[in-house]
């Protein structure tokens, strides 16, 4: 039952991961779109108002619901996990995510109501996060070392800063290139 139980978790955290992957891009366009001229703007932001709901309510909200759910059914079966210090951890990096799960829910929700607070280059720093925190929380699940999570925090500070450089490195191509 056990494996059953873990592969459906793992299921569950890809497609999660998926749709937070992708509704930061959703967002990104959503943004992009509102400072079109009309009619572009209007057509644009309808659609992505479309597939922004149908990727968070179909895909993003259940998968996050049912991961949660399978990785409680594995810690009642394996309680002794909670006595690890990796485990500690990676539970702490699941908060993050899901901390970083709620705020795009925040944004979803001002972006239906055309409400735009943010650039998109915020957006596409703000789309590295999941990114940091999967690698997290992968690194800590396969090694299960807690002892060597200082070495793990600085290789996701590296990762941040290369994530944060490639960043720039597109801003700049995309103002020289606006069609890349």
């Amino acid at each position: 039952m056990y494996n059953y139980i873990k592969a459906l978790h793992l299921i569950f955290v890809v497609t999660w991961f998926a749709g937070l992957f992708y509704i930061p891009r959703l967002f990104i366009y959503h943004i992009e779109a509102s400072q079109k001229q009309s009619p572009e703007k209007e057509i644009l932001t309808t659609q992505l108002k479309l597939m922004t709901k149908r990727l968070w309510y179909i895909i993003t909200w259940p998968s996050a619901i049912l991961c949660t759910l399978f990785a409680i059914w594995l810690l009642v079966i394996m309680p002794q996990w909670l006595q690890q210090p990796w485990m500690h951890v990676k539970l702490a990096f699941v908060v993050l995510l899901i901390v970083y799960h709620i705020r795009n829910h925040i944004i979803f929700n001002q972006l239906q109501r055309d409400e735009v607070n943010y650039t998109s280059n915020y957006m596409r720093i703000w789309n590295e996060v999941a990114t940091i925190v999967l690698f997290a929380i992968v690194f800590l699940a396969i090694l299960k070392s807690a002892v060597n999570w200082i070495f793990g925090v600085v290789g996701i500070i590296v990762l941040g800063i290369l994530l944060m450089l490639g960043i720039k490195l597109y801003k700049r191509v995309r103002e020289k290139n606006p069609e890349a």
